[in-house]
Order: structure tokens, then C-alpha cells, then sequence
């Protein structure tokens, strides 16, 4: 059964999700609550769940005033990171899956850009929630694990179905773009796509979600085993973690 999926833009660049079926609703991720709030109430739906992603600070700050709101509203979040956020309710590591229906939830483990990074995949519905592991056009920035890490994690969501949604963290597409384009600067679905997201942008929508399809035919982190994008980088024959590694220092300083 299909559910309603709502992008909610939060603090300057982030977003959050909210999520509602025959089961409830949930929402992913925190980085502040009042838009949160408002668009919950202005559809008459009452979060039982909150996902968490990872500790960072602006995606967690609204974690409190979501409790406030939402009396009995239950926190899961990586265990990895217990240490380093708020209490959770509950904490789950990657191959753990709770819920039901459309809203059962697998978690994945995408350690890189925080070490207990976690998406969470709901199969029954098409959802992946990854936040600033997997984003638009892009990957996160990987602060506290290794470029191998990072790769390891993209390429195992790369293989979940194509028509999968994935919901990034953050309005990051457009300048994604642009460092897509010094990559593949003919990749006619790239070219595409940006004209889609400078369309998007100028209306003021956002640009996520998007399908797992689509990041696999333009997202140059994606696409890092393609002899293509090795030469690209001048790493011709090279190993594709090696050749996302100089991708993600490039990004780093584009």
C-alpha cells in the first residue's frame, strides 16, 4: 500500500521527512521542529516515531520540542552513536527491522560521513532515507570514517531497486551539479537533470527526493567504476574506491 511522503525544508539547507500510512506516522530526522510541527498539524497527523540518522546537530536539534509536541513519541536512532546525541528510546544497528506493512523499516549501516551513519529502507514502499550519506547528485562529506567507508556504503545502496526514493538531507543538488558537470560534462542525462533542478530551484521546490535510477545514470559517486569517470580524474584502470576517493577530494575543494 502506497504512503504519503512529505519533504519538509528546515534551518537553511536541511530537510526532514514526514511519513503516513494505515500504520501511523513517522517523521525522519530533526534538524528543527516547528516546520515540522506545522506541516503534521495542517494534515492532521500525529507522529508516533522519530528515525534518526546520525548525531549531527542539524539533524537532531528538534528532538525535545517533538516530544513536547508528540507526547509518547518513541526516538530510534544508531547505536553506534549513542554516546554522541540525545537519549533515544531505542537504538538500532545495521540488519535490524522493525514496523509493519508499507512501514516496515530495514536499517543500513553507511558509515563515512559520521561512523554510525544508518539509513533507513522501507521496502514495502520504496523509501530510503539516507541523509548525507547517499545525496542528490552528491555524497556527504566524509568527516569521521575512511574514503573506503564511504564507498563501501554507496555501493551497497546502489544495489537496491531502481525505482527506489531516495530521501537526502539536504538542498546540496545544484551545486552538486555543477561538480557533476566537470566530471561528465556530456552525460546527456546530467545535462537533463540540471536543467530540471535549475527549473525546480527558480520555482522554489526542492529538488529531493529523487530515484535511485536516476543517481546511478548522473550522480558522478555513483559512477566511480566506470572507466569513464576514472579517466576523467586521470585514474584510468584504477580501482573504483580509488577513484571515488579523488572524486570526494575534488568535490571537497571545488
Amino acid at each position: 500500500m502506497a504512503l504519503d511522503l512529505v519533504t519538509i525544508p528546515c534551518r537553511s539547507d536541511n530537510y526532514a521527512y514526514l511519513v503516513n500510512g494505515p500504520e501511523g506516522s513517522c517523521i525522519v530526522d530533526a534538524p528543527e521542529a516547528a516546520p515540522i510541527i506545522a506541516e503534521a498539524e495542517a494534515r492532521g497527523w500525529t507522529p508516533a516515531t522519530l528515525l534518526i540518522t546520525h548525531h549531527h546537530g542539524d539533524h537532531v536539534e528538534g528532538i525535545d520540542a517533538l516530544r513536547a509536541r508528540f507526547p509518547g513519541l518513541t526516538v530510534i536512532g544508531p547505536q553506534a552513536e549513542k554516546t554522541k546525541m540525545p537519549p533515544m528510546d531505542r537504538y538500532v544497528s545495521g540488519g535490524d527491522s522493525f514496523g509493519s506493512g508499507a512501514m516496515r523499516v530495514d536499517v543500513i549501516d553507511v558509515p563515512g560521513h559520521t561512523l554510525g551513519h544508518i539509513a533507513f529502507h522501507m521496502p514495502g514502499a520504496g523509501f530510503l532515507f539516507t541523509a548525507d550519506s547517499l545525496m542528490a547528485l552528491g555524497c556527504g562529506r566524509v568527516f569521521e570514517g575512511t574514503m573506503e567507508m564511504m564507498f563501501d556504503s554507496l555501493t551497497r545502496l546502489a544495489a537496491l531497486p531502481g525505482d527506489t526514493i531516495v530521501c537526502s538531507g539536504h538542498e546540496y543538488t545544484a551545486a552538486n551539479g555543477r561538480f557533476a558537470q566537470t566530471i561528465e560534462p556530456e552525460n546527456p542525462a546530467l545535462i537533463s537533470r540540471i536543467e530540471a533542478v535549475t527549473e525546480a530551484r527558480a520555482a522554489g521546490h526542492p529538488t529531493v527526493p529523487s530515484r535511485l535510477s536516476e543517481e546511478l545514470e548522473t550522480n558522478p559517486f555513483m559512477r566511480a567504476h566506470l572507466s569513464s569517470v576514472a579517466a576523467a580524474v586521470g585514474l584510468d584502470g584504477a580501482a573504483p574506491a580509488a577513484v571515488f576517493a579523488e572524486l570526494r577530494r575534488r568535490k571537497d575543494s571545488f
